[in-house]
């Protein structure tokens, strides 16, 4: 899905893939397995739907998700809001760039951020996905 979801949204494979791995304890965690939220986005102003809410979270209310795919395809859109374009002016290969990008854009409050996904992209060979779209082009 991750490979589909390059190609038609222009994100690097290995950052959606770091990502939902990061944000959601390798599918792990309370929001992953009870909202099917595998990326940790929040409601917002702008959700009409579902909502899951966890109290220990400034903010708690999360967006809930029907199947885990409409996660990823949620995730993937809400990245083309006006703060991450800057993202898509980098190369589809350059996860480094994406990931310090998305932390420079305020994706996440950890300092460490792109630190933790660029780690996951090189210790699971992730980039290798970013690969595969040369095929497709």
């Amino acid at each position: 899905m991750a490979i589909e979801l390059m190609c038609k949204y222009k994100i690097p494979a290995s950052i959606v893939l770091a990502q939902g791995l990061l944000e959601s304890g390798a599918g792990g965690s309370q929001l992953a397995k009870e909202a099917n939220n595998h990326f940790g986005i929040k409601c917002h102003s702008d959700w009409i739907g579902e909502c899951y809410f966890l109290s220990d979270e400034e903010n708690g209310c999360f967006r809930k998700y029907e199947k885990v795919e409409d996660s990823f395809e949620d995730y993937s859109s809400f990245l083309y809001k006006e703060r991450y374009s800057s993202l898509f002016m980098l190369d589809i290969r350059d996860y480094t760039g994406w990931a310090r990008k998305l932390q420079s854009c305020g994706y996440a409050t950890d300092k460490f951020y792109a630190d933790k996904l660029i780690k996951l992209i090189v210790d699971y060979k992730l980039y290798q996905f970013d690969e595969i779209e040369k095929s497709t082009e």
